[in-house]
């Protein structure tokens, strides 16, 4: 299967050289990795340019944007760039420059993709380190697929019409491709380091856009509360709770543009509620 993987990567001198070292050594080589220069004001496009002088797969290009941290927005239209410069690919993936893969990442999730012709989307789990130790980044479960290493078949990608550019885009991905039919694995097995744990330069304004988010994918306000409660508890931050219904409330008034449409935004609240209740009865 032809893989394709875009790396936007904005002031990463610091873990880049990391995370190409991880591709390079794959069992499974990628057909191309192409890194996205954001705006770097680092060595990142010169550790990226040393790569593609090295490997014929991997490519660099520049982006010229904006150096404000925008949440979602600015990481999507990066990839959406970088996905410009692709060649034809079977499976397309969007890695963060800060994470460290086991050399037969790609390989484990190839047998899952053509072992089942349903799968639309796949990953392993991230780890990130504390004292010494690396232990699973607990901001998700764990069959959510984060956004530092995604991978979708083509198939899937084009049915959710890429990427929304806004914070929640990793989330409405896995829900609009459940809502087309399609499948998404987390392999357990599959440890991903990941060197700079996320929300790293968030602000509490930028947390407000969580919230917007949930009103974009038509949540609606019971289970925006519900959501919002469970990332201040997981963040252990209950400022974080009330930071999001803000958001939402503010989205909601303003009547922003919603990700999905209303069929979409009923099938992604009847599957949230399925979660919710499940959950209640097993415990």
């Amino acid at each position: 299967m032809r893989i394709s993987i875009v790396i936007p990567a904005h002031n990463e001198a610091s873990f880049l050289k990391d995370c190409l070292d991880s591709f390079v050594a794959q069992t499974y080589l990628p057909n191309e990795v192409i890194v996205v220069d954001d705006n770097s004001s680092d060595d990142t496009f010169t550790i990226a340019k040393d790569y593609a002088q090295k490997y014929d797969w991997i490519k660099v290009v520049q982006r010229n944007s904006t150096d404000e941290h925008i949440p979602g927005k600015k990481v999507v239209d990066t990839f959406n760039f970088g996905l410009a410069h692709a060649s034809e690919y079977d499976l397309v993936g969007k890695f963060d420059a800060d994470i460290v893969l086991p050399n037969n990442y790609f390989e484990l999730i190839v047998n899952q993709f053509q072992a089942n012709w349903k799968l639309g989307m796949c990953s392993g789990l991230l780890y990130i380190k504390k004292e010494d130790e690396w232990i699973y980044e607990n901001i998700a479960d764990k069959d959510h697929i984060r956004g530092p290493i995604k991978l979708y078949h083509k198939a899937c990608f084009e049915k959710i019409d890429g990427l929304r550019p806004g914070v929640g885009w990793d989330t409405v991905d896995t829900l609009l491709a459940k809502y087309h039919g399609f499948e998404t694995i987390t392999l357990p097995e599959i440890h991903v380091k990941h060197l700079r744990p996320t929300g790293h330069g968030y602000s509490s304004k930028n947390y407000q856009t969580k919230g917007e988010a949930f009103y974009k994918m038509r949540y609606g306000i019971v289970l925006t509360k519900i959501a919002a409660l469970k990332m201040a508890l997981q963040a252990k931050s209950p400022i974080l709770y009330f930071q999001a219904i803000l958001g939402y409330l503010k989205a909601f008034f303003q009547q922003q543009p919603r990700y999905v449409s209303k069929k979409e935004g009923k099938f992604i609240r009847s599957y949230r509620w399925k979660g919710i209740w499940s959950k209640l009865n097993s415990i």
